[in-house]
């Protein structure tokens, strides 16, 4: 699918879009916790309905409101030896060991970039936790085990010490399934976490559910006391939040095209990518916090200094913004992009320049050269959402048409995004044709 979108001023009040963080953690524990889980307002991007067909197979049943989800499980009871993660990374991160509680074979696959993403971290650590662990495919000449994987639980809890700097999602399947195996006096170490607000969500939404909590020691240590836990059969009730990853596109759309009101994101939230207020803040762009809403609008903003370290989805919003600011942006935290669904410091590097921004990257740290008057492009999402997304919002105060290919990559998160744009005032349009490249 092809976006077109043309130069356009933005007006009016939208919803923020539903967070799949919150919404596949709410599946899993939901899973986990037994008994019937109530979830409002759930998200239906591609990643969630994938979450929400592995808890399936995997012995859950769903009923599917207009507004609300009912889950009824009785824990792990697979009724299938194979799931699906679809292109979810959080999918594969966190339900693989999820899976491993079950005690029979079980084949994990997933779809498009997932199964280039390297799976090392499971060939390392369950083995130590008594599961079996072998992939499908030779290791590949990068040396990195790819998917499909088969494993053979159940999982036994043991001390174990993990790195958790390519990603806090693997952090996030163990802490769960620890939980759902009663682990007893048992430690997980865990050094040089990223993303620390993304285990903040996971152990709230633990709570929520019900499920054993261990005590965080500075993120460094998470330990499981001796104390006996059994889930209760009640019913819990969870709201998953608006998405401040999603959310960010329109925020900064509204501060390049406004003005508009976001409604719908929690200024308390967990979620790391609430840090988008920082950079608005730091750029000295237009925006007011209201008791219904954020507010945006244009004005001129200044070059910014911001550390994505631990909201590396924040890159592709910031670089947008940071397109319209007069000076130089510097982004740090370059080194967790390389294994999103595309390369994403090349992948920005790429589409931006061919609207004329000029972007460098020197180790971990990206510099956006701003202010100067974008030229609509031709560009591609590389098959990901997030670069779709940027591209269509630095694309509202261009000068000309920007296409987008592959734009349909956004049903990964948020398949209302080019419909929102629509309400908002964009002049967008989408077409099914094929280019044929020479």
């Amino acid at each position: 699918m092809i976006a077109t979108l043309k130069p356009s001023s933005l007006k009016g009040v939208i919803q923020a879009p539903r967070s799949k963080s919150s919404m596949q953690r709410a599946c899993a524990a939901a899973l986990l916790a037994k008994g019937k889980s109530v979830i409002q307002y759930p998200g239906h991007s591609n990643d969630d309905k994938a979450a929400l067909d592995i808890i399936q197979r995997l012995g859950a049943s769903i009923e599917i409101g207009s507004e609300e989800l009912i889950v009824n499980s009785r824990g792990i009871y697979p009724a299938e030896n194979e799931v699906n993660c679809g292109e979810s990374g959080l999918g594969i991160r966190m339900f693989t060991p999820i899976i491993a509680l079950a005690d029979y074979e079980i084949t994990i696959n997933g779809e498009g970039s997932l199964l280039t993403r390297p799976i090392d971290f499971f060939d390392e650590i369950l083995p130590q936790l008594n599961v079996k662990v072998k992939s499908q495919n030779a290791r590949l000449p990068d040396g990195q085990g790819k998917l499909p994987l088969i494993i053979q639980g159940p999982l036994q809890p043991k001390n174990i010490e993990i790195d958790g700097s390519l990603s806090s999602q693997f952090l996030t399947g163990l802490l769960m399934a620890y939980a759902a195996a009663d682990a007893k006096d048992v430690t997980i170490k865990v050094s040089n976490l990223t993303s620390k607000p993304y285990i903040d969500l996971t152990l709230d939404v633990m709570r929520r559910f019900g499920l054993k909590l261990p005590e965080n020691k500075n993120y460094e240590e998470f330990y499981f006391s001796k104390e006996t836990h059994y889930a209760s059969l009640i019913t819990h009730e969870y709201t998953v939040e608006g998405d401040w990853s999603g959310g960010a596109f329109l925020l900064v759309g509204g501060a390049i095209a406004g003005p508009i009101t976001v409604r719908g994101l929690d200024m308390i939230s967990t979620q790391a990518d609430k840090a988008i207020m920082k950079a608005f803040s730091d750029a000295n762009a237009g925006f007011a916090i209201e008791a219904k809403g954020i507010k945006l609008h244009p004005g001129e903003m200044k070059g910014f200094d911001f550390d994505a370290t631990d909201c590396p989805d924040l890159f592709p919003p910031l670089v947008a913004l940071a397109s319209y600011c007069k000076g130089e942006t510097k982004i740090t935290g370059v080194n967790r992009l390389a294994h999103k669904e595309s390369n994403r410091s090349a992948s920005l590097q790429q589409e931006f320049g061919k609207m004329g921004v000029r972007i460098e990257v020197n180790d971990d740290a990206m510099v956006i050269h701003g202010g100067k008057k974008l030229n609509g492009a031709r560009t591609h999402s590389h098959h990901d959402h997030r670069i779709a997304m940027a591209c269509a919002v630095a694309a509202l105060k261009a000068d000309g048409q920007t296409e987008i290919e592959e734009a349909d990559a956004i049903n990964k998160s948020y398949p209302d995004f080019y419909d929102d744009l629509k309400k908002l005032g964009a002049d967008v349009s989408l077409s099914s044709k094929i280019r044929f490249h020479e």
